[in-house]
């Protein structure tokens, strides 16, 4: 009889942690001979009705035999897991291998029967959903292709998760039964039902944190001052409408403190407690959340320090918090949080230590550190902006930004994100995430040490060996809004959120100084905007003449957007004087409404009150209409909706104030390329199909020079090698024949045809044309003789160059295509100019992979000497359709063989007509664990 380890040692890359639809988590994992106990236990939870759902027909006990059947798998024919939460079975699932006939086999056999049982309290959870992905990933990796199974009609619960699971299938009846059978190769369509889970859970659980119905903090001490007490009084004066409890052991029984009920432990509470503020000192904190656990509380938010940061110590307390809070299917933000802020009417929530919450508004932010929370809080509320929610997530262990972007994504509260990442913890998903989110709402991220290279401390990320500035380039082709510091993400927050998007890069200037005018004119040329010329309203203008001018320019069709820049005026003794900031806000207003379908911002110098003025005054109107597409009683919207532009200024609309030209026109340059993003996004492009591409015979190749490999890492081929794969995807790559010394160098010109080039593949020379290790155009044998000599006296023995003959190129520019897979990011394509000024000036440009005919366009155009190649003084255009075509080869040939682990086209001659490449590099290895294309999980701990 075979134990579970007869075949395989115990699968531990099964285990996962799963989020599931009402926003709780599950572990999965296998089941073994040491859940007998536990099944049992499960099984009598389990109703009558599902039991016989189960087993078509009553079936009240298991015996001894079915236990011990449940319980071993040889974790290949036979495979059994289990959903659990607190230690106990919630849900199992089981796949036995048959052959056609339907009977018990092994492989070659690729189908198996699979069979679910949930408990009858955890369905509607979306267990069973979640059990069949990670069964499904279990039967691939096994050989399986195929799943069949037999369900009663009545039980369409179950027939629901088959059909929905998004895998071609088909249906029979037979006896009273629903046979179902579909294989379990992924399709794009049980891709995109997977994400939507993933997306409704993972916001699920976010919005748990921040709508909770009742709260205890734990650690409030029993005279003020402290954290505990602190966060008690911050929940207290945000006027949080569910229930207060605050929690320590020393308290009294039926003791109060501040007029909210105290409690010994959460254990003592009688309602149910929603979310868990834990405060106490590190070494207490898993008492306390043993406590939360059993009491039920769905989330906690752990202010308590002294973990990952504090070193290795912490960080491995760390991972122990996490796995104690997902024993319990409870979910964390933090450790070392700030905490969570809610300003919607419906839940005033301040869990947090900020004693002064934010207005309410339009804007969701998101900080890893807290002391940049502290100084974006301060700097918004200053700027007279609102925010929707605030999440401080410290060292992240858990709920991260990816998280709460999924709880934006849909929230009809938030119309701008505004993230600061220190770490981007699975940048291949955050770039999938942000991407959708940006096609219904502006996101705008600034990285925090981005160029020590070097993850904060406290915070588990994965590797990539992707510099900064190509991290950078992939997100804002993802549509994200790249900024470098914290003040331009207000600035281009409150931009974004008070006024439309711009349909164009024409911008009007108009203001009472001509030298502020002109400024900022230079600024918008700077920043790629097509300014018109400033209108200059002299000193002398009234705030009248300020609203008929910006009336004016708004109704223009020549314009896009207008900058308004205003300072003091000058009065006849010399000093300045100014009217209230509040007349001429409200003038500015008046002339906004008039055309709510163009942006406006403000430059003011010096000018008192008017920032204040222009931020206040529509919130604070009282016949502010309510707009139609808000969140008020009865309102109905889609978080995709397009903003709409209205007759009247709405209580959304803010005009932004900025204290420099440079700051207010980077913010409407951000605007505009987001815009542009936008647009371009409701058509991407297609990924090219080219008839030529030999997809199966490449694969075949692959498989064989891998096998010939030593090194299980993998290695870069020989250049035969590298040209004959690179041809089956339509890439011909130029000969390049040997030359260890003169005479081979004269016969492999004779067989090529003069002119040919000589060169060396030294790698210290190689591709450095400016270095003398090439030579051009040699029209005969003499020529190349005194070449070879000339190269070997300079550079060194033959040996050591390594000198190939080339037949001549076609004249053209020069440039420089490359793939790689990181293991974080995904698979990159880059292009830009060879040479050592593009590269010392990195102006390479990034795409990620697969790359649609859109994507080639702007990728050949992102690159800052992208002139040179479509004519720049007077030269003739180059082939770049030709080029694009190349790029979308390269993208297909790493999209569809993931062993093809790094691709470099150096150089590639773009002539008039065509383009040749010349030197090309293939490297092969194992292809990196996808985990975008793998059943839902959370990062491990």
């Amino acid at each position: 009889m075979q134990t579970p380890s007869d075949r395989h040692a115990y699968p531990s890359h099964w285990e996962a942690d799963v989020v599931l639809r009402d926003g709780g988590t599950a572990r999965i994992r296998p089941i073994t001979a040491e859940d007998a106990d536990r099944l049992v236990s499960f099984y009598e939870q389990v109703s009558d009705e599902s039991k016989y759902y189960r087993f078509f027909a009553p079936y009240p006990r298991l015996s001894a035999k079915d236990v011990h059947r449940f319980t071993h798998h040889d974790q290949v024919d036979r495979v059994g897991l289990a959903a659990t939460v607190g230690g106990e079975f919630i849900a199992t699932v089981r796949f036995d291998r048959i052959d056609s006939r339907g009977m018990s086999a092994s492989a070659p056999a690729d189908e198996a029967e699979v069979a679910f049982l949930v408990q009858d309290a955890h369905q509607g959870r979306g267990v069973a959903s979640t059990l069949l992905e990670h069964i499904a990933a279990v039967a691939r990796e096994r050989g399986i292709r195929r799943f069949a199974a037999e369900v009663l009609p009545a039980n369409t619960k179950m027939i629901k998760v088959f059909t929905d699971a998004g895998y071609q299938q088909k249906r029979s009846f037979e006896d009273g039964v629903v046979r179902l059978e579909f294989d379990l190769e992924p399709t794009d369509r049980s891709l995109a039902v997977q994400r939507a889970r993933e997306q409704r859970a993972e916001a699920r659980s976010v919005q748990r944190l921040l709508t909770p119905k009742s709260v205890a903090v734990i650690g409030v001490g029993r005279t003020p001052g402290g954290v505990g007490r602190s966060v008690l009084r911050n929940l207290r004066e945000a006027g949080f409408t569910g229930r207060l409890y605050a929690v320590n052991s020393a308290f009294e029984e039926g003791s109060e403190v501040d007029g909210v009920p105290a409690y010994r432990s959460v254990r003592d509470i009688e309602e149910t407690v929603e979310l868990a503020v834990v405060t106490v000192p590190a070494e207490r904190v898993p008492q306390a959340v043993d406590e939360c656990g059993e009491r039920g509380v769905l989330g906690l938010v752990v202010i308590s320090a002294g973990y990952a940061e504090s070193g290795p110590e912490g960080r491995e307390r760390q991972r122990e918090l996490v796995r104690q809070a997902r024993s319990y299917g409870t979910r964390i933000l933090g450790p070392n949080a700030f905490g969570v802020i809610n300003t919607s009417p419906e839940v005033r929530l301040n869990a947090s230590l900020a004693p002064h919450p934010p207005e309410r508004g339009r804007i969701g932010l998101f900080t890893q550190s807290g002391a940049i929370g502290i100084a974006l809080l301060s700097g918004l509320h200053r700027r007279g902006a609102g925010l929707s929610t605030f999440v401080s997530a410290g060292n992240r262990a858990d709920v991260s930004g990816n998280d709460v972007l999924q709880y934006w994504y849909e929230d009809p509260d938030t119309d701008v994100a505004l993230m600061y990442l220190e770490s981007i913890g699975n940048p291949r998903k955050f770039t999938r995430l942000a991407r959708r989110a940006a096609t219904a709402k502006p996101l705008v991220v600034v990285q925090g040490a981005r160029h020590s290279g070097i993850a904060p401390t406290g915070h588990a990320v994965q590797a990539t060996r992707l510099p900064h500035a190509t991290v950078s380039a992939l997100l804002r082709q993802a549509g994200v809004i790249r900024v470098d510091t914290v003040t331009e993400m207000v600035d281009a927050g409150l931009l974004l959120a008070g006024q439309p998007l711009p349909a164009g890069p024409r911008v009007a200037i108009l203001g009472n100084s001509e030298s502020l005018g002109l400024l900022t004119y230079d600024a918008c040329v700077a920043d790629g905007l097509r300014p018109l010329p400033p209108r200059d309203l002299t000193t002398g203008a009234t705030p009248a003449d300020f609203r008929a001018a910006l009336a004016e320019a708004l109704s223009d069709d020549a314009c896009d957007s207008v900058i308004v820049t205003a300072i003091p005026w000058v009065g006849e003794d010399g000093a300045t004087a100014s009217p209230e900031g509040e007349v001429l806000a409200t003038e500015l207003r008046a002339a906004a409404a008039g055309c709510p379908a163009k942006p406006v911002a403000v430059v003011h110098v010096e000018l008192g009150g008017l920032a204040e003025a222009l931020a206040a005054a529509t919130r604070t109107r009282p016949d502010a209409p309510v707009p139609a597409s808000g969140s008020g009683e009865g309102a109905q919207s889609s978080p995709h909706a397009e903003r709409l532009p209205t007759a009247e200024v709405d209580d959304r609309t803010v005009i932004p104030a900025y204290p420099a030209a440079e700051r207010a026109v980077r913010a409407l340059a951000e605007a505009v390329k987001y815009a542009q993003w936008r647009r371009e996004a409701k058509e991407p492009g297609k990924v090219h199909e080219y008839e030529d591409i030999d997809e199966s015979g490449t694969a075949r190749r692959i498989d064989e020079l891998l096998a010939e490999q030593d090194d299980p890492r993998g290695a870069t081929l020989a250049q035969d090698d590298a040209r004959e794969l690179l041809g089956r995807y339509g890439i011909d790559v130029r000969d390049a024949l040997p030359a260890p010394d003169p005479d081979t160098a004269l016969a492999a010109a004779r067989a090529l045809g003069y002119p040919v080039a000589l060169k060396t593949t030294a790698p210290h020379l190689r591709h450095r044309a400016d270095l003398g290790g090439v030579r051009l155009d040699l029209a005969d044998e003499e020529q190349l003789r005194r070449a070879y000599a000339e190269l070997t006296e300079t550079f060194g023995k033959p040996a050591e160059l390594r000198p190939v003959v080339q037949a001549m190129a076609p004249r053209g520019v020069d440039t420089v295509v490359r793939a790689v897979i990181d293991p974080a990011a995904g698979a990159v394509l880059s292009f830009g100019l060879a040479g050592a000024a593009s590269e010392l000036l990195g102006d390479t440009g990034h795409r990620l992979v697969p790359v649609t005919e859109r994507d080639a366009g702007s990728l050949v155009r992102s690159i800052r000497t992208a002139p040179l190649l479509f004519g720049w003084r007077g030269s003739a255009p180059v082939d770049t359709p030709a080029l694009e075509e190349l790029l979308q080869r390269v993208s297909r040939l790493v999209d569809d063989h993931p062993e093809v682990v790094a691709v470099s086209l150096e150089p590639v001659v773009v002539a008039q007509r065509g383009l040749s490449v010349l030197g090309a590099s293939v490297r092969l290895a194992p292809p990196p664990a996808r985990s975008d294309l793998g059943p839902r999980a959370l990062p491990g701990y």
